[in-house]
């Protein structure tokens, strides 16, 4: 059967090595037009690997034309004969292996390398498994898009966003999130750093933000690149602590109630009670309920919005499909009450959507035509697989002696404390050195005083299988030597 080694992937995932392997043998004429690949699930045991990894890999052939597939038989190499292949990988190397001497312009740039950039495994930043994207059906939708919809496409599109795709994210919210909104307070954005900035002028510069300590420190340095005043706001075992949001005396509270990164609390009713009777306690303030990451939540059904339970227009709903697609996708969007959406269309409607009509019209109908339902289905399936593969490993290792998981359930990460007297600083550094990236719950306060250390934010969504193992035995070693 058809084989590859997988022990240097480079920085390329399990998916994209499969198929650059696949494709070149096609392009070498090692594998020639007709010839039969192996099924996807005896390829993935013969392998190694998982069947979804084989199946992103064949599907991006498909797309890109090098096989296809016949119903009920199986994938064969396409007839790539008639296709001239220029030989210029080599004389790209050559031409650039020293363009920092030859080029003026690069001539005095000196890149200092990234210690991360090579290592082993990164269980610190909160990335998803580009394995997992749909590469297959968003090919396939786009060039449909691009097919039927030539007209629309080129239209200017309205500074809110496309209506096809606000009113596709309002059946997804009343069906996942049991919120009923319309596609007229919905505004489409490319990222959230981009809706915030919209926030910040929509509310006001005068006004004070809160947000969570500990908490996602970038969103603490949007707000204070935009010189808007930011306040911390400590969080206890339910959220928030209410008596330190009444003192610090903010207009804007920004929190995630449904699932806090890096705690994972999730913020019982009673408080959610509590915040909206803040709010509700003066005109000017407003809550930003910070909604990522909720479609992964591990254990029984989602929790519900804070915007769902609010009956007197205090939420701004936002999250993005960064998360639940890709990184590199980057549509964001925010659920405006209507007294701000009126406001918005007075202030801020000269601004364009920062979305093209592609993305807009090819994500609508991925909603639309029930993928992305059974894409969350199918990828929460695979997270809660890697997840308790990885806490199972642990359990069975040496380094469960000597620490302690907490916030399993969450999402795509976990707590895990650990029995040392080591510094959260010396137990990165000495992580670092043997190539493990890792970051610490005490990294992410604002107030250094209350910091909690010896505890691991693990993020797991990005890790292969096949790094598991080593990562915790490296783990131990960390603690240990």
């Amino acid at each position: 059967m058809l084989t590859y080694s997988f022990e240097n992937t480079g920085s390329d995932s399990m998916y994209e090595y499969l198929y650059k392997c696949i494709r070149d043998d096609i392009l070498k004429h090692n594998l020639t037009n007709g010839y039969k690949l192996p099924s996807k699930r005896n390829f993935a045991k013969n392998l190694g690997i998982s069947t979804i990894t084989v199946e992103n890999a064949y599907e991006q052939l498909i797309a890109e034309g090098y096989i296809y597939s016949i119903p009920k038989k199986g994938y064969y190499v396409s007839d790539i004969s008639q296709i001239l292949i220029p030989a210029y990988e080599n004389e790209f190397k050559e031409r650039n292996a020293d363009i920092s001497v030859k080029s003026p312009v690069y001539k005095n740039l000196h890149i200092k390398p990234n210690p991360s950039d090579n290592c082993f495994a990164d269980l610190a930043s909160n990335r998803i498994n580009a394995d997992n994207f749909p590469f297959y059906t968003w090919s396939k939708l786009m060039k449909e898009i691009m097919a039927d919809r030539r007209d629309a496409l080129l239209q200017p599109s309205p500074s809110e966003g496309i209506y096809e795709l606000r009113a596709a994210i309002c059946s997804h919210l009343k069906e996942f999130r049991g919120m009923n909104v319309h596609p007229e307070q919905i505004i489409i954005g490319a990222g959230t750093e981009y809706l915030y900035t919209l926030i910040i002028q929509l509310l006001g510069r005068d006004k004070t933000f809160a947000v969570e300590d500990p908490g996602y420190e970038k969103i603490r340095k949007i707000y204070n690149s935009n010189n808007v005043k930011c306040v911390s706001i400590p969080i206890d075992e339910e959220g928030v602590n209410i008596d330190a949001l009444k003192a610090g005396n903010a207009d804007i509270l920004h929190l995630s109630p449904s699932h806090h990164y890096p705690t994972g609390i999730v913020t019982p009713i009673g408080r959610r009670y509590e915040i909206l009777g803040w709010a509700l306690n003066c005109e000017s303030r407003y809550i930003i309920e910070d909604d990522y990451d909720s479609e992964f939540r591990l254990l029984g059904k989602p929790i519900p919005s804070l915007e769902s339970i609010d009956v007197s227009g205090k939420v701004i709903y936002m999250n993005t499909f960064t998360k639940t697609l890709s990184p590199t996708i980057r549509i964001s969007y925010m659920v405006l009450p209507g007294q701000l959406m009126q406001l918005f269309k007075e202030k801020l409607n000269f601004y364009a959507c920062t979305v093209s009509n592609f993305e807009q019209y090819t994500l609508a109908a991925f909603i639309n035509k029930g993928y992305f339902e059974k894409h969350i289905n199918r990828t929460r399936i695979l997270y809660r697989r890697q997840r308790d593969m990885f806490i199972d490993a642990i359990n069975k290792s040496p380094l469960s002696s000597i620490i302690t998981i907490h916030e399993e359930n969450a999402g795509l990460h976990f707590l895990l404390h650990a029995n040392t007297t080591l510094s959260d600083e010396k137990l990165i550094e000495r992580a670092m050195q043997r190539g493990l990236k890792i970051s610490c719950l005490s990294g992410y306060y604002a107030d250094k005083s209350l910091a909690i250390d010896h505890t691991l934010v693990i993020n797991y969504s990005a890790l292969s299988d096949d790094k598991i193992n080593e990562s915790i035995d490296k783990l131990y070693q960390c603690l240990t030597d």
